[in-house]
């Protein structure tokens, strides 16, 4: 009898055991594409203020975001067979977003950076990028030198961003104001509250061609480290099935040159806006 009592109870165990294993596997099953596809909305969080990536334009009356960014993540939704809406807030919240599960991806000028990767996941790039230094008309050929002339200048980042970091490696003596806006930086620029702003050559190029009597780049050369290059778009950590997908879908685009087109249409859709 006491070999049987051990036997149940040793069965009881197992079973108890195996009922937790079921639960913890339910639990950390990658449901991240089945989710979106039961509340058949993909939902992407973005901070609207980096043309051509993402801005707000006004349409048949009402205030909607569009961009670059914003035409990838549609492509995305329709993919997936499902809605697609924008939350616009400010960058420095996004990744708290997406960890927090208020937003699916992120979509938002992003790069990869090794602290970001940290605490989020990434696709693959979708798009490579080097910095300039944004500066009034008239004054680019002060700063040729990105060590020494901008050495007691007051500079313009957008904060928690990889121009902040490299406004404050390379610029020398530079005195680094971070805000959360870039719209807010380039207006003190152009007001003369800031000497330059660091941002990424196709919003350099964006804003150069919209406001080419106000603004132009300066020569200084900025190093872009290759970690801090590619454009991604971020991702929960558990969610890989997600993010498999959505480098799938990311390769069709680039393959059919749909991603040139998207980046054009944001561009001119931009222009346009002024």
């Amino acid at each position: 009898m006491k070999g049987k009592k051990k036997i149940y109870i040793l069965l009881a165990f197992l079973a108890i055991f195996c009922v937790t294993l079921t639960a913890c596997g339910k639990k950390d099953a990658d449901n991240s594409v089945k989710d979106i596809k039961d509340k058949k909305t993909l939902v992407m969080g973005t901070s609207a203020d980096y043309p051509p990536f993402e801005f707000p334009i006004v349409q048949d009356g009402k205030k909607k975001v569009v961009g670059y960014d914003v035409f990838i993540a549609q492509k995305i939704a329709d993919k997936l067979g499902v809605k697609l809406k924008v939350v616009n807030t400010e960058f420095p919240s996004l990744v708290s977003e997406l960890k927090n599960n208020k937003v699916d991806i992120v979509m938002a000028g992003m790069v990869s950076t090794k602290e970001r990767k940290k605490q989020v996941g990434f696709s693959d790039s979708y798009f490579e990028v080097q910095n300039q230094a944004l500066v009034k008309k008239g004054e680019a050929n002060k700063y040729k030198q990105k060590g020494t002339d901008f050495k007691n200048k007051t500079v313009g980042v957008q904060q928690t961003t990889t121009q902040e970091t490299i406004a404050k490696k390379q610029m020398k003596g530079a005195n680094v104001v971070s805000e959360s806006k870039v719209p807010s930086l380039t207006t003190e620029l152009k007001k003369g509250k800031l000497d330059a702003v660091v941002v990424e050559n196709t919003v350099a190029a964006d804003y150069v061609k919209k406001f080419p009597n106000d603004y132009e780049i300066a020569p200084a050369k900025l190093d872009t480290p290759k970690d801090l290059q590619n454009i991604n778009i971020a991702t929960r950590k558990s969610d890989k099935k997600l993010d498999k997908k959505i480098n799938k879908i990311l390769a069709g685009l680039k393959k059919s040159g749909e991603l040139d087109k998207m980046l054009d249409k944001a561009q001119t859709l931009q222009s346009e806006k002024e």
